[in-house]
């Protein structure tokens, strides 16, 4: 039987090479999800973790206290540790630019341990040499050579500092709203407190000590120093830490790239499986009439595992090295984009190993079911037609028994995951709703299918027998629309899901940071006169509006932690235009307080007489308390400068941000450093979404490209199955152009019909799923995107025309009296 198998390969290797096309692309898509979640991970390090992607362990505080300096000796005197970095830090304000600005001042770090990249000039050497980052530099026109004094809280208040080097621009959005200062420990000492302590530890351990056994092992002895429970991780864990709580406590990403992995995995043997079954039924006869001429049931299911497991191993291994290769072309463009240069390619063994499995054992299982199925009757009954799959027969009522539960089963557990917001719940409840539909496919799909051909019956005999071949052979009509469901359905739960988790995203950071800009106006300026640079603001390039606020009192001692802060106040209309949040809406009678202020009733000291009023407290300490102008009448607080809220248009870069502040300040007259806000925190996590969200989206399309193989597999081998079906209607007078028509007709019918559904469900699919993910940390709105799914169904319509034009030329070509002889 391997001369068998051997012949079938040789033979009919255009069949296997549509079966190999098939297995490639799956395994592509699965290898490439498993490379999206190692590479994220990588890209993460490279941003949110990148000041300590050099360390083994990472040691950080659970209260934010400072490490002392006995705590740093006794960690740094292990015997496991080969290098430590102790970092200080500050913040600083110097004169640049043409203005005062502010940066974040640290201790250069040991070289094995520096995350510093060094872009021209060098590093600190002597006792007041600093470096910059390259951005800042020249933003304010710095350069190797410059002098800047910076200012702090220190004893010796200031230090003034040579620019020796550049370094690159940080990509950690934590830190790129400031500029960057590194420098050695006379200028810390000169500008920070001599009791200051130390933020983190990073060590660098010696080869072969276990990070596990000596995370134990440092954090006694640091708490055995005096540090209070100090927190030892791994440079990843401290990455998947920083997303924990940045996503409500939750490593929701982690959750997000497994839910990718599985519904790769599901993808992957569905269309496999249903591929490779279409190829395995064709040869049914074949495999009977071996079986008749002495092959045994044993032999025939080893031949068809031959020839599988050769298909599945090259066809894998060629799906992995294209993998890489994808991923590679993705992840080299997002560099080339502006704020995403820490976008970084990761290649895990697993991605590899498991592509290779996969793709192997997913076609040597999916032939051996059918091989099975074809073997488990006599010989002789093989060879005659079988019948179709109807409620009529026992098959038919079969999978109508087992899709129908699959389905109502599967719908159930999807939306109890949803609403409980469990993901794993979620995607097995997706995943065997979506099996059940497939179990019933043959059941319905045809009856749609020959439903829509009324839309064909203007195009005449070829319409009309499109329509009709839809309903007279059904399984073949699933098959055929199966590829394709499978693969608009994936594509537009991607889609949908992507769509609603970005606006679920953009919710969250709208929440965190409603305001990009703020800045106060010069308190001797005249309201006329703030009104223009209002106006001269809300005109500068990148700016989407720009509005005043005028103090109209301070709010009591208790009402917030610093007591005394400001209230501003705002029209609603005001609000609408420059608050990110669109939930924030200011209503009258209540004041609204960054987190951690007092709840319930707050007073209010204003020059007309203190006012009492609601008090709201809003999830973000990034607002200075607001009412809405109708809540406090009277004239503004005097002696107090009013603030700007600036808005800034959606498509702005980080350095545009930077100039934007520039801009602002020099109309204001005041230093550019009281231009706060979270633009710049906001544009660098937006970065970090969009690299994100460009990966996913490049599978997406993988998956259009398996649905496209499977549509023309299957639509190929039914053209070879009705060769003789074909040859007939043309010695009846079908002529070739009407039989290129009619086999054009009913591949756009059923691929119409496969893309409305799959659209359908993967609407349904994607919104459910981004529920189950993201619920626990935001409001999740269903987001469709319409234009890009009618894309979807254009596509796949002209895929279903286009896969329909060689068989159909085939078919042409083929002489009736050839095409009759055909056995």
């Amino acid at each position: 039987m391997l001369r068998v198998a051997w012949s079938q390969l040789t033979t009919h290797h255009r069949r296997f090479v549509a079966i190999g096309l098939a297995v490639l692309l799956s395994v592509m898509f699965l290898s490439a999800t498993l490379m999206v979640g190692a590479s994220t991970k990588a890209s993460l390090g490279a941003s949110i973790g990148e000041s300590y992607r050099h360390a083994d362990l990472v040691a950080t505080s659970t209260n934010g206290e400072l490490f002392s300096q006995a705590a740093v000796d006794a960690a740094a005197s292990s015997p496991a540790v080969a290098e430590s970095y102790a970092e200080r830090s500050t913040y600083v304000t110097f004169a640049a630019g043409g203005g005062e600005q502010h940066g974040r001042l640290r201790n250069a770090a040991p070289a094995a341990l520096e995350s510093a990249v060094l872009s021209a000039g060098s590093m600190p050497s002597g006792p007041y040499d600093a470096v910059i980052d390259a951005k800042a530099a020249q933003h304010l026109g710095l350069a190797p050579g410059s002098t800047l004094e910076l200012r702090g809280a220190g004893p010796v208040k200031n230090a003034k500092v040579t620019i020796s080097g550049l370094v690159e621009s940080t990509n950690d959005p934590f830190s790129a709203s400031a500029a960057q200062l590194i420098a050695g420990a006379s200028v810390l000492n000169a500008v920070q407190d001599s009791g200051a302590g130390y933020s983190g530890l990073q060590f660098k351990l010696k080869p072969g000590e276990d990070p596990a056994t000596a995370k134990d092992y440092l954090a006694r002895r640091m708490e055995a120093a005096g540090a209070a429970t100090p927190i030892l991780e791994t440079a990843q864990e401290k990455v998947t830490s920083t997303v924990a709580m940045l996503s409500a406590g939750q490593d929701q990403l982690t959750i997000v790239l497994l839910a990718f992995a599985g519904v790769a995995v599901l993808v992957s043997t569905l269309v496999v499986a249903n591929t490779f079954s279409v190829l395995i039924a064709q040869r049914t006869r074949e495999l009977a009439l071996l079986r008749c001429l002495g092959a045994g049931r044993s032999q025939i299911r080893a031949s068809v595992m031959v020839e599988a497991l050769v298909t599945g191993v090259v066809a894998s291994i060629l799906g992995v090295v294209s993998a890489v290769g994808l991923m590679s072309g993705l992840v080299a463009w997002a560099r080339t984009q502006p704020d995403q240069s820490f976008a970084t390619l990761a290649v895990p063994p697993s991605a590899v190993i498991t592509g290779l499995l996969a793709g192997t054992l997913l076609t040597v299982v999916a032939a051996l079911v059918p091989a099975k199925a074809a073997t488990a009757v006599a010989p002789l009954a093989a060879l005659r037609p079988a019948d179709d799959v109807s409620v009529r027969n026992r098959r038919g009522r079969l999978r109508l028994v087992l899709g129908v539960a699959a389905l109502v089963g599967g719908a159930g557990l999807l939306v109890a995951g949803s609403i409980g917001v469990s993901l794993p719940v979620a995607l097995v409840g997706g995943a065997v709703s979506f099996i059940g539909v497939l179990l019933c496919s043959t059941l319905f799909i045809p009856g749609v299918v020959a439903f829509a051909g009324r839309l064909a019956a203007p195009a005449g005999v070829p319409g009309k027998l499109a329509a009709v071949n839809a309903t007279r052979n059904p399984a073949r009509t699933s098959a055929t629309a199966a590829a394709l469901l499978i693969g608009v359905t994936l594509v537009s739960l991607m889609m949908t899901g992507a769509a609603t988790a970005r606006q679920a995203f953009n919710s969250t950071l709208a929440e965190t940071y409603p305001v990009d800009l703020a800045v106060p106006t010069d308190a001797v300026q005249t309201n006329a006169a703030q009104t223009e640079a209002v106006h001269r603001i809300a005109a500068l390039d990148g700016v989407s509006a720009a509005v005043l606020l005028q103090p109209v009192g301070r709010l009591t001692d208790a009402a917030m932690p610093d007591g005394g802060a400001p209230v501003y106040a705002l029209t609603a209309a005001d609000a609408s235009a420059v608050l990110r949040d669109a939930k924030l809406q200011p209503a009258p009678g209540t004041v609204y307080l960054p987190e951690n202020s007092r709840d319930g009733q707050t007073t209010i000291t204003t020059p007309g007489g203190p006012v009492v009023l609601d008090a709201k407290v809003l999830k973000t300490r990034h607002v200075a308390p607001f009412v809405e102008q109708s809540s406090v009448t009277g004239a503004p607080t005097a002696g107090t400068p009013g603030m700007v809220w600036v808005k800034v248009s959606d498509s702005v870069s980080g350095d545009r941000v930077q100039a934007l502040q520039k801009d602002i300040a020099s109309i204001l007259g005041v230093p550019e450093r009281t231009v706060s806000g979270s633009a710049i925190e906001r544009t660098t996590f937006n970065s970090i979404i969009d690299v994100l969200l460009l990966v996913v989206t490049g599978l997406l399309g993988i998956a259009v490209v398996i649905a496209l193989i499977g549509v023309a597999n299957t639509l190929s081998l039914s053209v070879l199955e009705r060769t003789r079906e074909n040859s007939l209607l043309r010695a009846l007078g079908l002529t070739k152009g009407q039989l290129r028509g009619m086999l054009a007709i009913e591949a756009v019918l059923v691929a119409g019909v496969a893309a409305v559904l799959g659209a359908g469900m993967g609407i349904v699919y994607g919104w459910l799923g981004a529920q189950a993910t993201l619920g626990s940390m935001a409001d999740v709105v269903p987001s469709v995107p319409w234009l890009q799914l009618a894309a979807v169904f254009g596509v796949a319509v002209a895929a279903g025309l286009l896969a329909s034009v060689v068989p159909a030329g085939r078919a042409a070509r083929l002489s009736p009296v050839e095409g009759l002889a055909t056995a």
